[in-house]
């Protein structure tokens, strides 16, 4: 018989897990990863704070389960987008904007919550850089793709796709402190002419407006 509860004690319900990262995305959102606690979350949730531990070890875990299927969807989207895009400069520099201005902005800064949490998180956290590798992975082949023959096989060998999701995590922590400042055009430009192997014009250097 005491077996049997034990048994039934570990099923988790769907609905459970659902309200549970539903309170954490809201908490996540509102008030920033780091003054988020579990127990405000298994609060807001309607569950106590020893079941949230039944369904994840930590609160990393928990924003990583609301992450990951959002970072893995928004860089898929990207893929469709920039698949309709013929002109290398246009779709390169489509690729950037969406790396280092849209997506830092996007859902209140979410992404921002993810610096928050890596760069406090101890071993017990236990830590998988499965995202990253999959997001530097699939960077790398939209990098590539939007490349010319000659330029794309002169390329091939750098880690440019680290590079840039390095470049992401910066701008998600600059949009967090500064909402209005985001990447200039400028920049976007130069960085599109530079991996392109292209001249940089001269009003790339000279304007650091947004449009």
């Amino acid at each position: 018989m005491l077996f049997g509860k034990s048994i039934m004690a570990q099923i988790k319900k769907p609905e459970i897990r659902s309200a549970i990262l539903e309170s954490a995305q809201r908490l996540f959102a509102s008030q920033g990863y780091n003054s988020t606690t579990l127990a405000q979350i298994a609060r807001d949730a309607g569950v106590s704070s020893a079941n949230v531990y039944v369904y994840f070890r930590s609160k990393l875990a928990v924003l990583y389960a609301i992450y990951d299927p959002w970072m893995r969807a928004r860089l898929v989207l990207l893929e469709h987008e920039l698949a309709g895009m013929r002109d290398p400069a246009v779709r390169l520099r489509r690729l950037l904007e969406a790396l280092w201005r849209d997506i830092p902005a996007e859902e209140n800064g979410f992404v921002n919550n993810i610096m928050q949490a890596i760069s406090g998180a101890g071993p017990e956290a236990r830590y998988q850089p499965a995202l990253l590798r999959w997001m530097e992975q699939r960077i790398g082949a939209m990098l590539l793709a939007a490349l010319p023959a000659q330029r794309r096989r002169q390329l091939a060998a750098a880690d440019l796709a680290h590079w840039l999701v390095m470049a992401l995590d910066g701008y998600a922590i600059h949009h967090h402190l500064n909402p209005r400042a985001a990447v200039s055009d400028a920049t976007l430009r130069v960085v599109t002419a530079m991996i392109l192997g292209a001249p940089v014009a001269r009003r790339a250097v000279a304007g650091r407006g947004k449009k």
